[in-house]
């Protein structure tokens, strides 16, 4: 007989069930979150276990990796697709969260979704970075706030010069060097770990072929390549390049029902950071990328007719398209024939 299994996991202890083919409950329990006590409960109870299913959550990647290893057929599904199932049940409990997902895997109505454990380390890297670039900008713009306050203008100032330039404005006035000075010390040492951290991602993209491969793509620096093959993990995942754009939330939203029939924004679902690199870098390719090629030329003439920073969007998504593709094929970017601004 085939079985199906639904953990609801928690921190602490996770709920199981089993049900067979007919998507009957056969089995229930509770164990400790341990891939250990997980993985006697459903070969004790479930020895035939055809899918073993959980939800994308903070412990996901952990009991994916560990469950695989102690031989289980164990699946990550989108959170977002389980809420979808989960939320027709009139009473939310972990019992009722198990008996929804064991039958998702039943049905077979579902998305797999989790990365290879290489991927999560990059993009904790990666996550890590953009963290400490956040909290240097938010310390540069309290103190020019604080500053600014007293009429003392920084101006634009890039790297040591907006240390030197406070330092300025704050010497020979106690009160100012007590409040402002430990900002820029915190700024200058958050400054070090983001040099630190930019030279392991340029060391990761030395050593990986593909990422070099998505770098000659105009416009897409070594951190946008290394976050979209972490976050893409297996091109295999998507039958069409085109689906990417979707994945990543760059795609508009649409609703069409009887006669209402209506396009609005993007949609912003999936990944944020990777959304982001990609807006970045379509920036960079349609303002300070000198050489022409057919990407930009569309973009050129978009952003003449829609505004650049639909443009952007528009061009963000087909840089998704255009790795995804490369990626696929195994070649580089395509330059085609210079193409002149309209």
């Amino acid at each position: 007989m085939e079985f199906y299994v639904g953990l609801d996991v928690s921190l602490k202890q996770t709920s199981i069930c089993v049900v067979d083919q007919t998507g009957s409950v056969v089995r229930e329990g509770v164990v400790d979150s341990d891939p250990e006590a997980i993985s006697v409960y459903v070969k004790s109870k479930a020895p035939d276990a055809v899918r073993i299913g959980l939800e994308t959550g903070p412990t996901s990647t952990w009991l994916w990796t560990e469950l695989k290893r102690l031989g289980l057929p164990v699946i990550c599904i989108d959170a977002r697709h389980a809420k979808a199932v989960l939320k027709m049940q009139i009473n939310k409990s972990d019992r009722n969260d198990a008996i929804g997902i064991a039958r998702i895997m039943q049905t077979g109505w579902f998305k797999e979704v989790l990365k290879d454990i290489d991927s999560h380390s990059v993009r904790a890297l990666l996550a890590s970075r953009a963290l400490l670039v956040k909290i240097k900008r938010d310390l540069e713009n309290h103190v020019r706030g604080l500053l600014k306050n007293l009429g003392l203008v920084i101006g634009r100032a890039k790297f040591n010069v907006f240390a030197v330039r406070a330092e300025e404005l704050i010497e020979g006035r106690p009160e100012l060097i007590a409040a402002i000075r430990p900002l820029l010390e915190a700024r200058t040492a958050v400054e070090q770990q983001v040099s630190e951290l930019d030279r392991k991602v340029m060391k990761l993209a030395r050593h990986d072929a593909q990422v070099r491969r998505f770098m000659t793509v105009p416009g897409v620096g070594p951190i946008t390549a290394l976050a979209f093959k972490a976050t893409i993990d297996d091109p295999a995942r998507f039958a069409r390049s085109r689906s990417v754009g979707a994945y990543v939330g760059l795609t508009s939203r649409r609703h069409a029902s009887g006669e209402v029939d209506w396009t609005g924004r993007i949609s912003k679902c999936g990944d944020a950071m990777l959304r982001s690199y990609l807006f970045e870098a379509a920036g960079v390719l349609l303002t300070r990328v000198p050489k022409w090629s057919a990407v930009k030329a569309w973009g050129v003439r978009l952003a003449k007719r829609n505004g650049l920073r639909k443009a952007k969007v528009a061009v963000a998504r087909k840089l998704a398209v255009i790795l995804h593709r490369m990626w696929i094929d195994g070649t580089e970017f395509n330059w085609s024939k210079q193409e002149i601004a309209a």
